[in-house]
């Protein structure tokens, strides 16, 4: 069973239309595969405010989604969470660490998300999530993953301090032209595996995403990877950062992209039942 998980409150959004990306996403999702979703928070505009701002705003909706994730994860589903920003992972990440110890985080991002309050420039709050995770900051939202069982997969634009701190963490990196399936099997070696993605990863013009950057991954990559790892070893898979447009069409062509991606897992999953 899929249990659809919808981060529709604040969580340090900087753009206008991240929450909408998400719902859209579902919507979308439940259309195609008569998937129920469970939404979570209260819209609230967005700002450009720093992370100790942010996130006591968000503490309601990380709250909520935690206890979703929990609930999904120990009644032995599989869990799709539909965030709005990578900040919703402080709910999801400890969980997860706590309940598969043994499992891998992909982290599909051009970001390596690993800053902490000492060394983030921009304050951005979804750019220090596994950090947190990982237990370099205290976010009051749990921690425990093992920095080791992190791959960073796509990444490219990451600071030089917070590259320091992937490095003796032992966080992997993986950027887009090693993407593989084959390197990316052989990195998760066996192991249950959590997915998360933020389309920011991808190379910009697929998808609108607030953080583009130059010289990413391939739609079909990521959509190659999904075929490749096998069902019995993805726990849930998280879709972070659809900053929807104000263009109906643009939204149309982004979601087909989002679906034809995913579509490996929610296949398998409908045969699985």
């Amino acid at each position: 069973m899929i249990d659809l998980i919808v981060s529709q409150g604040r969580v340090a959004d900087r753009a206008a239309r991240m929450i909408e990306g998400a719902a859209r996403t579902a919507k979308a999702l439940e259309k195609r595969y008569g998937t129920q979703s469970y939404f979570i928070g209260k819209s609230a505009p967005p700002a450009n405010d720093d992370w100790s701002i942010s996130l006591p705003q968000a503490k309601e909706t990380l709250v909520e989604l935690r206890q979703a994730i929990e609930t999904s994860i120990k009644g032995n589903n599989r869990t799709v969470m539909l965030a709005n920003t990578c900040s919703a992972s402080l709910a999801s990440l400890p969980i997860v660490a706590r309940e598969h110890p043994e499992a891998v985080v992909l982290w599909i991002d051009a970001h390596g998300d690993f800053n902490t309050p000492e060394t983030t420039k921009s304050g951005y709050l979804g750019g220090m999530v596994l950090s947190a995770a990982c237990g370099l900051w205290d976010s009051g939202h749990g921690s425990g993953l093992c920095s080791e069982q992190v791959i960073l997969v796509g990444a490219r634009d990451i600071d030089p301090a917070e590259y320091e701190l992937l490095q003796k963490a032992g966080v992997r990196i993986i950027p887009p032209t090693e993407a593989t399936p084959r390197n990316i099997l052989n990195a998760i070696d066996g192991s249950p595996v959590w997915i998360h993605i933020d389309w920011d990863v991808l190379e910009p013009g697929f998808l609108p995403a607030d953080y583009t950057v130059p010289n990413g991954m391939l739609p079909s990559q990521i959509q190659t990877i999904f075929e490749e790892i096998p069902l019995e070893q993805i726990l849930g898979i998280e879709l972070a950062e659809f900053n929807a447009s104000t263009d109906e069409e643009s939204n149309e062509k982004a979601l087909a992209i989002i679906l034809d991606i995913v579509a490996p897992v929610f296949k398998m999953l409908e045969r699985a039942k």
